[in-house]
């Protein structure tokens, strides 16, 4: 296993008393469509993690593969709404969430950032998210991942 991947895993037990079943592939599965082809899921079924810089915070948006993020949708869940969304510099990503993009797991960050949840994915018995690079995944019961990571529920589509 990748040693980034084994960290997360690490992680995982030692925070959340969560043991996943880590599962590498050698292709790589960057994209939610090469996930779920890779796992034999739909796209839907892929939690992606997705880094956005709002109003200068980071905020880990965990979202259905099938959806697009609507910027504008997520910020409006923030007070104000925010004046600012978009994606977080990969630098940045890596030096405050300690995962690299495409490998961005929804839980074992490095720092404690907000984090919100596609309500999309709560429909499904089982996702599919990211364990620290982007060839390794684990799968996860879509409530107990919104438990672990205590994250709200939102339409990150804008209704659209």
């Amino acid at each position: 296993m990748h040693e980034r991947a084994e960290s997360f895993r690490e992680c995982a037990k030692r925070t959340y008393d969560l043991d996943p079943d880590v599962v590498e592939f050698p292709d790589g599965t960057k994209t939610a469509a090469d996930a779920a082809a890779a796992i034999g899921c739909t796209e839907a079924q892929i939690a992606s993690s997705l880094v956005f810089d709002v109003d200068g915070v980071l905020v880990v948006c965990i979202t259905s593969g099938a959806n697009n993020v609507d910027e504008t949708a997520l910020g409006d869940y923030f007070e104000s709404p925010a004046s600012s969304v978009e994606m977080a510099d990969p630098d940045r990503i890596r030096e405050a969430i300690g995962w690299v993009i495409g490998g961005v797991p929804p839980i074992c960050h490095d720092t404690a950032v907000p984090i919100v949840m596609d309500r999309s994915l709560l429909g499904y018995g089982t996702v599919w998210a990211a364990a620290g690079t982007p060839s390794a995944v684990f799968s996860i019961d879509p409530k107990r991942l919104q438990s672990l990571t205590d994250a709200a529920s939102i339409d990150v589509t804008g209704g659209t």
